[in-house]
């Protein structure tokens, strides 16, 4: 499944593509917050205007080298907590991209072909039981690393934590949960490339900067007991996929930015990378300052905010006064005529918050 190549990723993922059908933002919205779980839908695939399309390429050249020095740095990191003999498990989907990348860069740096699959996690669900046995099984003595993105304000890595604990207790096994991701603005992991919350361009569009592949769906009259959570593939977008040109662009910086790589993981030897939470004193004071009543309704952080204003129904946009490098998402307001509000952020630059559209 997916347009990247088989040696980059293989998902472990049941191709759906022909029995689900998505359904537009504000359906799916009041769908959500009646009690609908967002696995069983899949959201219209948003189709990006030009001048957005424009940001786009504008952000990854911006940005590509700070992505390859940060891959860097959680790749090393990742080698030196787990070894070389390990397993990557993205998360679908954008845990995905981070995985090509981190994959790459191991082969790079150390000559050595790690394994690496997509798998399926759904918060309030848990995580593919299917895909785990599937790698353990075939790769019975290596140490599964869980990679994602970037945190928000922890809603997966906590599920993560949570089907970890109870896979071992099931299966008498010795999965950690460890969390590697490229970006940790909330101080909610102890694997990650930076703490910046600055804009990874993956963030900026749906599935044709995804291999093509959409959420993941989990539903009793799809998905059977042993089939992995399902996906579809967006076929008909294999001419506007940028996937593997995504890649591509980060890759060809990995040998021009060793030095800062090494610079970076000396900074990071001297400080304190146990993960503190600190974001999340930002989402307590959003949620009683504008009275929010359900906290998935808070997205902290770049990446997360850009998924609000793509696939939910925002109702505003806080960002931190003087930000720069969100014009992706400033663009997005303006199309869908988002009110934006300065705000004193602590640990993100900008967070979305999702609109109540329940009858009261």
């Amino acid at each position: 499944m997916g347009s990247y190549k088989e040696d980059d990723v293989i998902f472990l993922l049941k191709d759906i593509s022909n029995r689900v059908e998505e359904r537009g933002n504000k359906e799916r919205e009041l769908a959500i917050q009646t009690g609908v779980h967002y696995s069983e839908m899949l959201p219209i695939e948003y189709k990006p205007s030009e001048e957005y399309i424009k940001l786009f390429y504008e952000s990854l050249e911006k940005f590509k080298e700070d992505i390859a020095i940060y891959t860097g740095v959680v790749s090393e990191r990742i080698i030196k907590n787990r070894g070389k003999d390990i397993v990557l498990a993205s998360l679908a989907r954008a845990g995905t991209p981070i995985g090509i990348l981190i994959k790459r860069y191991i082969k790079f740096k150390y000559n050595i072909d790690v394994p690496h699959y997509s798998i399926s996690i759904i918060r309030g669900k848990g995580i593919d039981e299917n895909a785990i046995k599937y790698m353990i099984f075939n790769h019975p003595n290596k140490d599964i690393q869980f990679i994602d993105g970037w945190t928000g304000k922890g809603a997966i890595n906590n599920q993560l934590r949570e089907a970890t604990y109870l896979l071992n207790k099931k299966m008498g096994i010795n999965l950690d949960s460890d969390l590697a991701v490229i970006a940790d603005p909330g101080y909610l992991v102890n694997t990650y490339g930076t703490r910046k919350d600055f804009l990874i361009p993956s963030a900026c569009l749906n599935s044709t900067v995804s291999g093509l592949v959409s959420r993941t769906v989990l539903r009793d009259d799809l998905i059977g007991d042993n089939d992995f959570h399902g996906a579809k593939f967006y076929k008909e977008l294999l001419d506007e996929d940028l996937s593997n040109y995504y890649i591509d662009n980060i890759t060809q910086c990995f040998d021009d930015t060793q030095e800062e790589v090494k610079r970076e993981l000396e900074i990071l030897e001297q400080c304190n990378t146990e993960a503190t939470f600190l974001g999340l004193e930002d989402v307590k004071n959003i949620k009683e300052e504008f009275n929010i009543e359900n906290i998935n309704y808070i997205k902290p952080g770049i990446g997360e905010t850009t998924r609000v204003l793509l696939r939910r129904i925002p109702w505003k946009i806080l960002i931190k006064k003087d930000t720069k490098n969100i014009e992706h998402i400033l663009q997005l307001a303006k199309e869908k005529e988002v009110e934006v509000i300065e705000y004193d952020l602590k640990s993100y630059e900008c967070c979305g918050i999702i609109k109540s559209v329940r009858k009261k």
